[in-house]
């Protein structure tokens, strides 16, 4: 890193408060992480996320297994016997 060179306090004083505001923007960055971390880790939601992650697995997988089964019920009741 560079070394600054400052003609002024004033230069030296404006730095430090910038650093010093990005300090804070990032200390709340960080507590609001936090904060939505502890909600998205409650019971429910990871139940929820767990069923919704399953769910989804088997609604894109619903045509392919469709199309799997379509075969074997037609030709079932194609040739079933009349009277069965």
């Amino acid at each position: 890193m560079e070394t600054k060179k400052y003609s002024s306090y004033a230069e030296i004083d404006y730095n430090l408060e910038i650093l010093k505001l990005e300090k804070e923007i990032n200390y709340q960055k960080l507590v609001l992480t936090v904060q939505k971390t502890k909600e998205a880790i409650t019971p429910e939601n990871i139940v929820c996320g767990f069923f919704d992650s399953y769910k989804n697995i088997i609604s894109n997988s619903y045509v392919s297994i469709l199309k799997l089964i379509a075969p074997y019920v037609i030709s079932y009741f194609v040739n079933r016997k009349r009277g069965d």
